[in-house]
């Protein structure tokens, strides 16, 4: 008897060829088809496949979803740039893919129905949110014609909050019943 890793072996194997052929196919008969558009469906539907092996697999193979949400995601994030152009989106879009990595670890502990996994999966998705909104801002505010105004304008702002926070000005007021000499009674 056939163990069930050989089974989804199999059956990633054949749904991989399957794919592949009706790619081919549908090149010879769409010749006048623009690909350049369709491209990145391809890489999102190999993450797909391995979301096909999760279930397939049962429980055990909840581990699948990470390799299927990176996979997935990228080609999404593809698509994107494919549909608008904006390929140096690249320079930040990269922190999603640290999203991706949460969302896949998420959708394991759902499908394994781990909380812990769960969380950790919402921890790494914020995360790469986070990293995602911080560096997004950063480039757009470099790369935009709107933005020479106000990124030096945010670095002089951050740079003078900083030197007003390490100076002091802004810190905790002294209580006035002590002094410097004299330490508080215990």
């Amino acid at each position: 008897m056939q163990t069930n890793r050989s089974n989804i072996g199999s059956l990633i194997g054949g749904a991989l060829l399957i794919a592949f052929g009706l790619l081919v196919l549908a090149g010879q008969v769409f010749r006048s088809l623009n690909w350049d558009f369709f491209w990145p469906f391809i890489v999102i539907g190999f993450g797909a496949l391995f979301f096909v092996a999760m279930f397939a697999g049962g429980k055990g193979s909840a581990a699948f979803a990470i390799p299927g949400s990176i996979i997935s995601g990228v080609g999404l994030i593809l698509l994107f740039q494919n549909i608008t152009g904006h390929w140096e989106s690249m320079s930040y879009f990269w922190a999603l893919i640290i999203m991706f990595v949460g969302v896949g670890i998420y959708i394991m502990g759902w499908y394994g129905e781990d909380e812990g996994q769960k969380k950790s999966g919402t921890s790494v998705m914020k995360v790469g949110l986070i990293l995602f909104v911080i560096f997004g801002a950063f480039f757009e505010m470099i790369f935009s014609s709107f933005g020479n105004m106000i990124f030096p304008i945010l670095l002089i702002l951050l740079g003078g909050y900083l030197i007003i926070v390490r100076s002091g000005l802004l810190g905790k007021k002294k209580d006035e019943s002590q002094t410097d000499d004299i330490p508080p009674a215990s």
